[in-house]
């Protein structure tokens, strides 16, 4: 243990692009359990690793140990630093728990050797895991572990943000359709422009509140006239007005003419 911190890499070294970023990847928090387990030199790796990229880091006494809040979402991570065949059962057992607690679990599990690694994988179907629930990532050191759980946050994190930006996409084409249908319906009543509709959406709302509102309603609402009231009032409440042909008055007045 005494090479440890020879061994940890400079992290904004590695990321120099993030070494100037302040704050913005979100927050992680490290079990204290977790944390008194592991030699010193790896958790100032870890502080500084998460401190180029703009991660603020928490202690706190939770069951995994990691749980990142990144883009809006939580990831948890498990992260086996040390397999043991004494431990085997456990891990495993603990894994089976916390992925019913946690819709995003990642286990990242440290495996230098070819004997290790055989052990893993002979314990993993011994234990009845079902791929890919939770993900296992088995990497060769501690600090390729931690860039992984780190790389796994990001990630995770930037497909929530499209995920949202894609929604509220969707949600404002829909507005826009809605409002456009919106206009087509009220432009097509005589004398009704834009502006009249723009003014009824505002102060009223809906297609359906414009047709129950009063004449007076919609006078005390509104920048309307009396007679665009009127005529707003017997559209929606007189069949014989909205089932007769619709002349524009510029057009009936050419005819009188």
């Amino acid at each position: 243990m005494a090479n440890l911190e020879a061994r940890y890499r400079d992290p904004t070294a590695q990321n120099p692009s993030k070494a100037t970023t302040s704050g913005g990847s979100g927050v992680c928090m490290m079990s204290t359990t977790w944390r008194d387990e592991q030699h010193l030199s790896f958790i100032n790796f870890i502080s500084s690793f998460l401190s180029a990229n703009a991660f603020r880091l928490n202690f706190v006494p939770i069951a995994p140990d990691f749980i990142f809040n990144c883009g809006g979402l939580s990831v948890a991570f498990i992260f086996v630093t040390n397999l043991d065949s004494k431990f085997i059962s456990p891990m495993f057992s603990r894994v089976q728990k916390l992925k019913g607690q946690f819709a995003h679990l990642y286990v990242v599990v440290v495996l230098p050797t070819k004997e290790q690694n055989e052990l893993f994988v002979h314990s993993y179907f011994k234990h009845g895991m079902e791929l890919g629930k939770p993900t296992f990532v088995p990497v060769e050191d501690l600090e390729m572990g931690f860039e992984k759980i780190v790389k796994i946050a990001l990630s995770r994190g930037v497909c929530k943000r499209q995920d949202v930006i894609t929604k509220l996409k969707a949600e404002r084409k829909q507005s826009v359709q809605a409002m456009d249908v919106f206009l087509r319906v009220l432009t097509s009543i005589p004398g009704i422009e834009n502006h009249d509709a723009n003014a009824l959406n505002q102060a009223i709302g809906s297609i359906e509140a414009i047709a129950k509102a009063s004449k007076e309603y919609i006078l005390q609402n509104t920048d309307l006239s009396a007679d665009k009231a009127e005529i707003i009032s017997r559209f929606f409440r007189d069949p014989n007005f909205y089932m007769s042909p619709k002349i524009n008055r510029s057009e009936k007045q050419m005819t009188t003419n």
